[in-house]
């Protein structure tokens, strides 16, 4: 195998792959031994029948294109090893020679890791932040509490208010025309929660269980939904139920029943010492997320787009887990947002970029300072995604995370160091 590289441009690697006409041939052979059972030949059995006579029947033609990925499978790898070459995207292949008997030759055009000039990485000024704790904000903890508290009664008589839940089949229609995604049933909706559009909930106001309502509303005129964009719709909707929150009353026996303490007053003590330690913790993530991003600010990277997108691409599929999580999907979430995967992309795509910087940039200070994992580090982070999983036989789960996920967790550790290298050289500003 004869190999050309060339650099044709910045981050882009053009390789020029020469395999020899005998080592093809094998390739082709095993296409053949792969495909042989897929032709009928007079005179063989289904399978049986040789290469010379399927090649005599149908070309040589017909094996090319699981040899050519044989091929590739088989050399691409190699050459991009032994180039040390860091590829960042899949490459581009053009085939040039493809005939029996002859050398195969290809090209394969790639995208690589960029170069990073680090710029001061050590001793950036930083301000830290220090978040007070509020009367208001354990107030705020206090009301959820009621809130996930709070008893659901059935509105047996009267009509719906204001902060009432409405169970309700709707359908919806443009003109006379159901449309899609506008029907439900035995949706329970909160009055003046702002779940549906335009004013569709305060029509139901003062409607009550049995009742038969009319609504109608005009769609946003950038919904996230073409056929729906701007247009005014007419909903059909039947009350089915009436339903009201019963919040319970902070006294100290809301305290009693939802806590190991006596008092509200004690709550209350407690619910702020947990802000105070969420806040400091706070503090310490975002002061070591300014002193990583101004060393980021500081390096001269030309990022290739196609990192970009891939770190978008798995900041969507992050999306779409928590969604899943959550009993949603992506097309209700373009939907209830009334935007669509271009908007959501073009959204996260500053924030892709500036992902992918920091990664370069960690990735660089690491080699640069020669910032390596030990053994014993490993296998203490290793220890703590199994305590994540388990609390029984932690050292077996450990071991078998560090052989299942050792550079994951081996990337880990060393950004670790890495944040920790610049928090202690970092300057902290008032």
């Amino acid at each position: 195998m004869n190999v050309n590289v060339e650099k044709t441009e910045k981050n882009i690697i053009k390789f020029d792959i020469t395999v020899e006409a005998e080592k093809f041939q094998e390739f082709i052979m095993k296409a053949y031994n792969k495909n042989r059972v897929k032709y009928n030949i007079p005179g063989f059995r289904k399978g049986k029948a040789p290469f010379q006579i399927i090649k005599q029947y149908y070309g040589v033609g017909v094996f090319y294109e699981d040899a050519v990925n044989y091929c590739i499978d088989a050399t691409y790898p190699k050459v991009v090893e032994e180039n040390n070459i860091d590829p960042v995207a899949y490459p581009e292949i053009d085939i040039v020679t493809l005939e029996e008997g002859k050398d195969f030759v290809y090209s394969a055009k790639v995208t690589v890791k960029p170069e990073v000039e680090l710029g001061e990485y050590k001793g950036v000024e930083v301000k830290k932040a220090d978040h007070e704790v509020k009367d208001e904000d354990v107030e705020n903890e206090l009301k959820k509490m009621q809130e996930k508290n709070a008893r659901i009664e059935t509105k047996e008589d009267g009509a719906i208010e204001k902060g009432n839940l409405a169970v309700i089949d709707f359908k919806g229609y443009i003109g006379d025309e159901a449309f899609e995604g506008g029907e439900g049933n035995d949706f329970s909706l909160e009055i003046g929660s702002g779940t549906f559009i335009d004013n569709f909930e305060e029509q139901l106001i003062g409607s009550k269980k049995g009742d038969h309502v009319t609504v109608n509303v005009t769609f946003p005129e950038e919904y996230g939904k073409e056929e729906l964009n701007g247009k005014e719709a007419r909903f059909e909707v039947d009350i089915k139920e009436i339903k009201i929150k019963e919040i319970p009353a902070l006294d100290d026996e809301f305290a009693k029943e939802i806590s190991e303490f006596d008092t509200l007053e004690e709550v209350k003590a407690d619910i702020k010492k947990k802000i105070e330690e969420a806040n400091a913790e706070r503090a310490k993530v975002e002061f070591e997320d300014s002193v990583v991003d101004a060393a980021a600010e500081n390096a001269k990277i030309d990022i290739p787009e196609v990192m970009i997108k891939n770190e978008t691409d798995g900041m969507l599929k992050e999306l779409e887990s928590r969604l899943k999580y959550q009993g949603l999907d992506l097309q209700s979430y373009y939907q209830f947002t009334n935007s669509s995967e271009e908007k959501v992309r073009d959204y996260m795509k500053e924030t892709a970029e500036k992902r992918v910087r920091t990664k370069l940039v960690i990735e660089k200070i690491a080699e640069v300072e020669k910032i390596e994992a030990t053994e014993e580090e490993l296998k203490e982070k290793a220890m703590e995604y199994a305590k994540q999983y388990t609390d029984k036989e932690l050292d077996k789960m450990a071991e078998l995370l560090l052989q299942a996920q050792r550079s994951i967790i081996e990337k880990d550790v060393v950004n670790s160091k890495v944040i920790d290298l610049l928090v202690k050289n970092s300057k902290v500003i008032a």
